[in-house]
């Protein structure tokens, strides 16, 4: 079996599984968050009773994420619901807003706090839950009836997905990042090119890449219509892990004679830096074919581009120079934003680097990943073209639908920040 079937396998109670195979599996972990978290809840107690209480407290986490730092009374409303909610069930992972626990985007949030746990099974109310295959785990999104029925069971129904698998060959260059990568398998099998697939990723290119990069892989797996990303746990995954959980998990494994749908191998020796014209994250193009494209704005941040690397990744680039364009950096948690001002580059601290460029810094959240109320930070109002680090870049996603989004790392987005146009980053790269 493939790893996604030894994981499925062994939650359902079976020795094996099969692509096609429905089968009931139990269910580790449970994540939701401020846009979906109220009507899920609202779905449990209507069909469990008002007094029903969750399966377990534990595998359940709350994090609010999406419409946090605005003006907005209905995103108030959402954040209220949920804090009685957790109050009511007496839940120890609500990760509430304006406290010390608050911590940003729920996904990168799921591997700091130790949820991420190889072998295990993780499902939330947001499609980009597969960003926690990179640990080795099962990890999907779903909608709120589904999340209801597994915050009132602990189990959910599933179909084996047949297994994609996509192997990066050689030592990753220092122009490319995570981001390209999968980038170009989105552009080159399409946005519905792993509908209800597993996606796998191997290789040496994809070991060499720290775990926080990875999880941009498995992260965009969504938007070739996968149904997860995963990629075998090692030892990165493994002492990540354990530095952050003493809880128990046993790592699963593909069989060296697991069969797969299809196998893509790439030589990354002889890639160049991706992105994905508007409006579709499949539409791409090598970034010299677009450089020289007029750029507004330059977003960096969010689950996909958002991390801790990314940030570094800008600064490289960025130091010593000014932004011609607004540009705007999100760290995805409040881990993340913290380090902005104790991580350095050449002595500068990241923060030193950003202010000094002229980009603005802005408090951990999703922020303009998904548009959100009229205050949202970098939110676009009207026929802006960005260049962002961001997953998606179909009309509206970022605010106005008259906008315009280019996606790609955040070394290319930091060095058209610095031109006012689409610019390869290896013209600007300094080793």
């Amino acid at each position: 079996m493939t790893i996604t079937e030894a994981i499925l396998a062994s939650h359902a109670g079976r020795d094996r599984v099969s692509p096609g195979e429905t089968v009931w599996i139990d269910v580790d972990t449970l994540m939701t968050h401020d846009v979906c978290g109220p009507p899920t809840i609202e779905i449990f107690q209507r069909e469990f009773g008002r007094d029903a209480k969750v399966w377990d407290p534990e595998g359940l986490a709350i994090i609010p994420d999406h419409y946090i730092f605005t003006a907005d009374e209905h995103a108030h409303r959402n954040i209220q619901i949920l804090r009685t909610f957790a109050a009511e069930q007496d839940l120890p992972h609500y990760y509430d807003v304006g406290g010390d626990r608050y911590k940003g985007v729920c996904h990168m949030a799921l591997a700091e706090e130790g949820f991420n746990r190889p072998g295990t099974t993780l499902f939330g109310t947001d499609s980009h839950t597969c960003t926690s295959g990179a640990f080795g785990l099962f990890s999907t999104g779903i909608g709120n009836t589904d999340a209801a029925l597994i915050m009132g069971t602990g189990k959910i129904w599933v179909k084996v997905p047949e297994s994609m698998r996509f192997v990066f060959e050689g030592e990753l260059p220092p122009y490319l990042m995570a981001k390209d990568l999968i980038l170009a398998v989105i552009g080159d099998i399409g946005t519905d090119g792993a509908t209800y697939r597993a996606m796998e990723f191997d290789g040496q290119a994809v070991y060499d890449l720290s775990v926080e990069e990875r999880m941009t892989l498995c992260n965009m797996a969504i938007e070739a219509g996968g149904k997860n990303g995963i990629i075998q746990p090692d030892a990165k995954t493994m002492a990540y892990t354990r530095e952050r959980t003493d809880r128990a998990f046993e790592p699963v494994f593909s069989s060296p004679d697991a069969r797969y749908h299809s196998e893509r191998v790439y030589d990354v020796a002889a890639m160049e830096p991706v992105v994905a014209k508007p409006h579709a994250p499949d539409n791409k193009a090598p970034v010299s074919e677009v450089a020289g494209t007029r750029v507004d704005r330059a977003y960096i941040g969010s689950c996909t581009g958002g991390k801790l690397e990314d940030f570094v990744a800008a600064a490289r680039i960025l130091k010593g120079h000014e932004v011609r364009v607004d540009t705007y950096v999100v760290p995805a948690t409040t881990d993340v934003r913290k380090a902005l001002w104790t991580e350095t580059v050449d002595g500068e601290t990241l923060a030193a680097i950003f202010e000094n460029a002229g980009a603005q810094i802005g408090l951990s959240s999703c922020a303009a990943c998904l548009g959100g109320p009229v205050d949202t930070f970098g939110r676009t109002h009207g026929d802006e073209v960005v260049i962002s680090t961001t997953n998606r870049n179909y009309p509206g996603r970022m605010g106005s639908k008259q906008s315009a989004v280019y996606l790609a790392s955040a070394l290319t987005t930091a060095a058209s920040a610095l031109a006012g146009v689409i610019t390869d980053p290896r013209d600007v790269l300094v080793a």
